[in-house]
């Protein structure tokens, strides 16, 4: 009996072992597309001194190539992509990319003490050379979400030359206007909800928020719909990274490693040299994509940073059910404007 028992228990250690490493290492794909000219391919790429993972998703390679900026800063959205852009993968290639230490684009053992805003646009104009090289495309749509509009709002000053247009989603600004903001609607909110403890700890943090040194709780925020108001807020989690065929587990904490790592460096970094005080022009068609209810990036601080911005052509979108990610919220209302605007 003792004997069966140590088998038993040698099997069991190593069915575990086994998923273990089934779970941790098991290889990583992206679904198919039907079609004879889709694309949907997941693949490392090494660009500008790293790897890159990249996932490009479409239909039909002959429609405009959308490249998509994630925001956080570290927060890819590589696990859950294919289910927010579906209706976009019908008519253009989207292209998903983990920025340099976030994600699956976090290494280990690489030294990233040189990470910074300008490396992380620099690594844009450089997938975008990638993308329209693999794609055989002359320009590119570059849209940026959250952290994603500062990097894209940078590259799309640098190099006009090498997108169609920029579309900035949940926009950056000058962040303290867009967090004093935040703290007025979550102040009455949370004072309307009889929230005492909301009150209290929105109350301590009022000088450090006046002074451009601190954000307004993201707890706080999510719980009175500043984030997301339509759906969930689509992020990204431990359990839905793990069991994506795009992510793995070891994957699932390169990601939580980056994003602890980037949002330490890059969080500060944009307080410091907010967007008004880089950018007063930008030399091609330009849209900010707005959520009247987003207070993670305020719409009211987007539209003052956008009245100050000079361009032969630019729009400002309000979205009027959304918060922060209008263009998942409304997810309909948003494919219709793509396509009109691009397609059309």
């Amino acid at each position: 009996m003792k004997k069966v028992k140590q088998t038993m228990l040698f099997c069991l250690s190593i069915t575990v072992l086994a998923l273990s490493i089934a779970v941790l290492y098991f290889p990583t794909w992206t679904s198919s597309i039907e079609g004879s000219n889709s694309i949907h391919v997941l693949e490392q790429v090494n660009i500008n001194g790293t790897d890159h993972e990249i996932m490009i998703r479409g239909q039909d390679l002959s429609n405009p190539v959308i490249l998509y900026i994630h925001g956080g800063p570290g927060a890819s959205e590589i696990p859950y992509a294919k289910k927010v852009q579906d209706l976009l993968e019908t008519r253009f290639t989207i292209v998903n990319y983990d920025q340099r230490a976030s994600g699956k684009s976090y290494h280990f053992f690489e030294d990233y003490s040189n990470l910074s805003a300008n490396l992380l646009v620099q690594d844009a104009l450089a997938i975008t050379d990638y993308i329209t090289t693999r794609l055989g495309k002359e320009k590119v749509i570059l849209m940026g979400h959250s952290y994603g509009t500062y990097i894209g709002t940078l590259a799309a000053q640098q190099t006009p030359e090498k997108y169609e247009a920029y579309i900035g989603v949940g926009q950056m600004a000058d962040i303290q206007q867009s967090e004093t903001d935040g703290w007025n609607e979550m102040m009455e909110q949370a004072r309307l909800a009889g929230n005492d403890e909301d009150v209290h700890q929105l109350e301590q943090i009022y000088g450090a928020i006046a002074q451009g040194q601190a954000f307004v709780p993201r707890d706080i925020v999510k719980r009175y719909g500043g984030a997301s108001r339509l759906i969930d807020s689509p992020e990204a989690t431990f359990f839905g990274m793990t069991f994506s065929s795009e992510y793995t587990m070891l994957d699932a904490i390169r990601y939580n490693k980056g994003i602890i790592f980037s949002q330490e460096v890059l969080i500060a970094e944009a307080m410091h040299h907010p967007l008004p005080s880089k950018i007063t022009k930008l030399d091609l068609p330009f849209y900010f994509i707005m959520g009247d209810y987003d207070y993670m990036t305020s719409s009211h601080a987007a539209k003052l940073f956008y009245d100050n911005i000079e361009a032969d052509h630019k729009e400002f979108i309000s979205y009027k059910q959304s918060a922060h990610y209008p263009h998942y919220e409304e997810k309909q209302k948003f494919f219709n404007w793509m396509v009109d605007t691009f397609r059309n």
